[in-house]
């Protein structure tokens, strides 16, 4: 396994990059967001790599942070979503809101991204809402995902579920919703919850 890259940024593309090394020049599939972030042509870059080995070809896809590299190997291991799936989340989502979108079971945040229907983003909540609330995945991840780790979002509701539930029946997305909530501390009651979540949308405007 190829677990990362460090080379001259030769070419930018839509889709991949090209970081030679050796006097090599690796096709990198990418994510839009991992485009976006790249230095100039010719600057030095690392990149954080997933070699794909199939019986006719053999992809290497790279990523700006090991987050989002952790959270496309945790989507190709969905049944039904491929690497190019997996990409199209990512593009359109940072690892932080995809994990916040799982935990609350939110489909319609995931099915933002390109090519991606409502069975599968049912599919990868189905398969990794547990894996999402897990604290060592939370670790991993880092940043809200140590939140959501927090967060009891199955079975009995908890004042921070029940306040994400609230905000969405107000017209929020329930994405940014859990994002907002996952903030707070623990052991408020849902009214003070919710109002602290309406303060924090009307600053963010």
């Amino acid at each position: 396994m190829i677990y990362s890259i460090t080379g001259k940024l030769r070419l930018v593309t839509p889709a991949f990059c090209v970081v030679e090394t050796g006097g090599v020049g690796f096709r990198c599939a990418a994510s839009a967001n991992t485009l976006g972030q790249l230095p100039a042509r010719g600057s030095e870059v690392t990149l954080f790599t997933h070699l794909a080995v199939r019986e006719d070809a053999m992809e290497l896809y790279a990523f700006a942070t090991e987050q989002e590299k952790k959270c496309f190997q945790l989507l190709i291991g969905v049944s039904g979503v491929g690497p190019r799936v997996a990409l199209a989340i990512l593009s359109d989502s940072t690892p932080d809101r995809l994990m916040l979108a799982v935990a609350a079971g939110d489909v319609k945040a995931i099915t933002r991204a390109q090519g991606v229907g409502p069975k599968i983003a049912q599919r990868i909540i189905l398969e990794l809402k547990d894996k999402v609330a897990s604290e060592d995945l939370a670790a991993e991840l880092g940043g809200s995902a140590g939140a959501v780790a927090s967060m009891d979002l199955s079975g009995t509701p908890s004042a921070k579920a029940e306040a994400v539930s609230a905000l969405v029946a107000l017209g929020y997305g329930q994405s940014d919703a859990a994002a907002v909530i996952a903030k707070e501390e623990d052991g408020l009651p849902v009214d003070e919850l919710v109002r602290r979540g309406l303060k924090a949308f009307m600053r963010s405007k």
